[in-house]
C-alpha cells in the first residue's frame, strides 16, 4: 500500500476521534458553558447532520480542484475550527464549529475515498479502503477513550486541542506526499456523475451500507447500558467494553480488506447473515458476561468487515461517478450513524429492557443484508454469474462424490 494511504488514515483517525469523543464530554461542556445536557447533546446531532449534508455537497464543491488542494483545504478547515472551538466561551460558537468541522470532515473523507480508488490498482481497492477506514476504528479503540481521559484530567477543551494537534502532522504529510496533479488530469463532470449515481446497483449498495451502519450504532451507542443493566458489569468496565468493540472493528476492517478484493461476496453473504444471528444471540444471552464480551468483539469485527466491503463495492459499481461515489458512500454511512442511535433509543424507550437496542440492530442488519443480496444478485444476473457459479458448484460436488 502507498505510504500516502496511511497518512490519510491518520487524518481520518483525528476526524473520527472528533466525531465520537463528545459522548464522554457533554456533561463537562454543559457545565462549563451553562447549558443543559440535552442542549449540549445537540453538538453530536449537528455533527451528524453536517456529515450527511456535507459529503455530497463538499464533493461537488471541490470537484474542480486537485485532490491535493481539496484534502489540504478540508483538513486545514477542520483543524482551524477545532482550535476555535477549544477557545470558545459561547455555546453558539462551539455549535457552529461542530457544523463547519463536520462539513470539512465529510468533504475530506469523500475526496480521500475517491483518491484511494486511483492510488491502487482495481484488485487492491477493498484493501486500500480498509486502510483508510482503519482510522475510524482506531478512533473508537484509542481516540475516544483518550479524549474522555483528557477531558477528565484537564477539561473538555484539552480534547479539542488534542484533535487539532493530531491533524497537524497529517496536514504536513499530505502537503508533502500527495501529488500536485491528479493521476487523471481531467476534471469530473458533475452533471454526468449525478446521472451515473442513479445506478440501481449503487443505490442498493448505499442502502445496504446505511442499514448495516445503523445496526452498528443502534447498539454501540447504548453499549454502556447493555453492559451494566443487562450483563451486570460494573460501570467502571464500560470504557473497556467500548474499546473491545473498537478492537473487533479494527480486526474486521483489516481482515476484510485482504479478502474482499478477490471475494467480496464471501464477506458480504457470509458475514451479513452472521451479523444478524450475532445481534439476535447477543440479545438472548446478554446476561452472561463471558459470552457478552466475546460477542462485543465479534460483532464489532463483523459490522466493520461488512460495512467497509460495502463502501468498496459502492466505489466499484459507480465508475462513472468517482467523486460523487465517495461522497454518497460517506453520506450513507452517516445516515446510518444518525438513524441507528435514534432507532435504538426508540426501542429502549418503548417499554423494553436494556437488550432492546440489540433486537433493533438485528432487524436493521437483516434489512441491510436484504439490500446487499439484491445488489449482488442484480450484478451477477447481468454477467451470467449465477449459471456459471451453479455449473462450477455442480462440477465440484460431482468431483467430491467421485473421490468418496
Amino acid at each position: 500500500m502507498p505510504v500516502v494511504l496511511y497518512l490519510l488514515g491518520l487524518a481520518v483517525f483525528a476526524q473520527g476521534t472528533s466525531e465520537f469523543m463528545l459522548s464522554g464530554l457533554v456533561v463537562a461542556i454543559a457545565d462549563d458553558l451553562a447549558v443543559s445536557v440535552p442542549t449540549a447533546g445537540l453538538l453530536t446531532s449537528a455533527f451528524a447532520v453536517g456529515m450527511v449534508v456535507g459529503a455530497p455537497s463538499m464533493a461537488v464543491l471541490s470537484s474542480r480542484w486537485s485532490r491535493r488542494r481539496a484534502l489540504l483545504f478540508f483538513l486545514g478547515t477542520f483543524t482551524a475550527v477545532h482550535v476555535l472551538g477549544a477557545m470558545s466561551a459561547h455555546f453558539a460558537v462551539l455549535l457552529a464549529t461542530r457544523v463547519v468541522g463536520a462539513l470539512a470532515n465529510a468533504g475530506f473523507l469523500a475526496v480521500a475515498l475517491a483518491a484511494t480508488a486511483t492510488l491502487v490498482p482495481q484488485r487492491s481497492r477493498a484493501r486500500a479502503t480498509a486502510v483508510l477506514l482503519a482510522g475510524v476504528t482506531l478512533a473508537c479503540v484509542v481516540g475516544v477513550p483518550a479524549g474522555a481521559v483528557l477531558g477528565q484530567l484537564w477539561g473538555w477543551r484539552a480534547a479539542f486541542w488534542a484533535v487539532a494537534a493530531l491533524a497537524l502532522p497529517a496536514l504536513v504529510a499530505i502537503a508533502w506526499a500527495v501529488p500536485h496533479q491528479d493521476p487523471d488530469a481531467s476534471r469530473p463532470n458533475v452533471r454526468a456523475e449525478w446521472a451515473a449515481s442513479r445506478n440501481p446497483d449503487l443505490v442498493l449498495t448505499l442502502l445496504a451500507g446505511a442499514f448495516v451502519n445503523a445496526a452498528t450504532f443502534a447498539t454501540f451507542t447504548y453499549l454502556g447500558p447493555v453492559a451494566t443493566s443487562a450483563t451486570g458489569l460494573p460501570a467502571a468496565s464500560v470504557p473497556a467494553v467500548l474499546a473491545l468493540f473498537g478492537a473487533g472493528s479494527f480486526v474486521g476492517v483489516t481482515v476484510a480488506g485482504r479478502i474482499a478484493d478477490a471475494r467480496p461476496a464471501v464477506v458480504l453473504l457470509g458475514g451479513g447473515p452472521l451479523l444478524i444471528v450475532g445481534w439476535a444471540v447477543f440479545a438472548m444471552v446478554a446476561s452472561q458476561p463471558a459470552i457478552t464480551l466475546a460477542l462485543v468483539f465479534v460483532q464489532g469485527a463483523l459490522s466493520f468487515a461488512v460495512g467497509s466491503t460495502l463502501i468498496a463495492r459502492a466505489l466499484s459499481v459507480a465508475p462513472g461517478a468517482p467523486t460523487l461515489g465517495g461522497g454518497l458512500a460517506t453520506a450513507a454511512l452517516n445516515v446510518g450513524a444518525a438513524a441507528g442511535p435514534w432507532l435504538g433509543g426508540v426501542a429502549l424507550a418503548g417499554g423494553g429492557d436494556a437488550r432492546s437496542p440489540l433486537w433493533a440492530s438485528a432487524a436493521l442488519a437483516a434489512l441491510g443484508v436484504l439490500f446487499t443480496a439484491t445488489a449482488l444478485w442484480r450484478g451477477a444476473a447481468r454477467s451470467g454469474v449465477p449459471h456459471a457459479a451453479l455449473t462450477r458448484a455442480r462440477g465440484s460436488w460431482s468431483e467430491r462424490s467421485r473421490r468418496r
